[in-house]
């Protein structure tokens, strides 16, 4: 079982770097598309300057016209030549343009912020007509523009499937404890019906020995045994099946206007031989002024049952329980304390999960399939109710049920 984990644990871990791996690869590739459309646009930026410079350039009248600085009047011709060359290169950007002249152009004058950068050699072809041409785009958003939907697409997809793989981590791992905790019900369901089973069959063969010389007291002990036995046998069936029932939503709950308190003092009747034979004390502290409650009363009693034996049986020698309720607001509070050996904090949450039993390797001491505290939770729950523990290892436990009054 170790072994499985472990496995289970590699998958995972090995999962998670390669999909950590492949979402790195995937950002680097974007960004590396970012960059060769960056440099893409720029090389299509330098071939409309020059082209549209070469174009103005052979033209002797508006070669004339910005050269004596009345560039405004070539304006139309400008804008003709740049939407034509932009065109012919599927080149769109929104843009505006200025001529600088050589003359009051050195190395010294810095483009505009968001103006477009070239190399030297736009310069050195631009200072033979003794002008440049400079083209004004808004650069911040023209790679967006150009792998925006690419971009956000793929992180779209990257999201999608880290969420998806991380819920499949968490159902994994939830089918594994479910899987883990199943095989332990089983070995303790084997366990639990091994010893009725065994006294059952021990007690039958005494009374088919004894036949011979029948004794009458010895066939009622035996008998008495197979009764005790039998009758374990079908309350730990009976949990089973009901528990299964609960979940499927096929026992409806018989609700009526009940005495809380009357429920405590009935549940305590029936665990109540168990304490006595441990020579142990069950304190009531029953101080709730509005004690009326709507509920199933055979189900409250059994989950009230249910608390009260798991005192007994996890208390280190003498039970010591005590059960005291008051109100709250429109509630009323049922405590059960004991002075047991406690439930360390890591599995405060645990021990309300359906076949759960508290770690200790092969042992079976405390008795049970790890269905009473599931049963007494979703019981709480159909009554509107919750329930809450307070406990530390070695000292103790305290279960708070809260209930809503009529």
């Amino acid at each position: 079982c170790k072994m499985q984990t472990n496995r289970t644990y590699l998958f995972i871990a090995i999962s998670s770097i390669a999909l950590l791996t492949i979402v790195l690869i995937q950002v680097n590739w974007i960004i590396k598309t970012a960059h060769i459309k960056e440099d893409l646009f720029n090389e299509k930026l330098k071939i409309v300057l020059a082209r549209t410079t070469e174009a103005l350039s052979a033209d002797k009248q508006a070669c004339e016209h910005i050269e004596s600085g009345k560039e405004k009047l070539e304006k139309q011709k400008i804008d003709s030549l740049l939407v034509h060359y932009m065109n012919y290169y599927n080149f769109h950007v929104n843009y505006s343009y200025e001529i600088i002249h050589h003359t009051l152009f050195t190395d010294s004058i810095k483009s505009p912020e968001n103006a477009a950068c070239y190399d030297a050699s736009l310069h050195e072809a631009a200072h033979k007509n003794k002008w440049e041409l400079i083209l004004i785009i808004e650069s911040k958003n023209f790679v967006f523009e150009e792998v925006g939907m690419l971009f956000i697409a793929s992180i779209i997809l990257i999201l999608v499937v880290i969420i998806l793989f991380w819920r499949s981590v968490q159902s994994l791992i939830k089918e594994k404890k479910i899987s883990e905790y199943t095989t332990e019900f089983l070995n303790n369901m084997t366990h639990e019906f091994k010893t009725p089973l065994t006294n059952i069959a021990l007690a039958t063969k005494m009374i088919v020995k004894d036949t011979a010389t029948p004794k009458e007291n010895k066939i009622k002990e035996y008998s008495g045994i197979i009764l005790e036995e039998n009758e374990k046998l079908r309350l730990q069936v009976e949990q089973v099946l009901s528990m299964t029932a609960l979940e499927k939503g096929e026992i409806p709950l018989q609700k009526t206007e009940l005495n809380a308190h009357q429920l405590i003092t009935d549940a305590v009747k029936y665990i109540a031989i168990q304490i006595e034979q441990k020579k142990g004390t069950l304190i009531l502290e029953l101080l709730a002024e509005n004690r009326i409650i709507r509920g199933d009363k055979v189900h409250l009693i059994n989950a009230f049952s249910n608390l009260i034996d798991n005192a007994i049986k996890y208390s280190k020698e003498k039970p010591d329980i005590l059960i005291n309720t008051f109100n709250n607001e429109q509630n009323i509070i049922i405590e059960v304390a004991d002075k047991g050996i406690g439930i360390a904090y890591e599995y405060h949450k645990k021990v309300f999960e359906k076949y759960f039993r508290i770690p200790k390797g092969n042992m079976h001491d405390a008795k049970g399939f790890g269905l009473g505290l599931s049963y007494i939770k979703k019981i709480i729950e159909l009554h509107q109710g919750d329930i809450t523990l307070y406990s530390e290892k070695g000292k103790g436990t305290t279960f708070i049920i809260t209930l809503p009054n009529v």
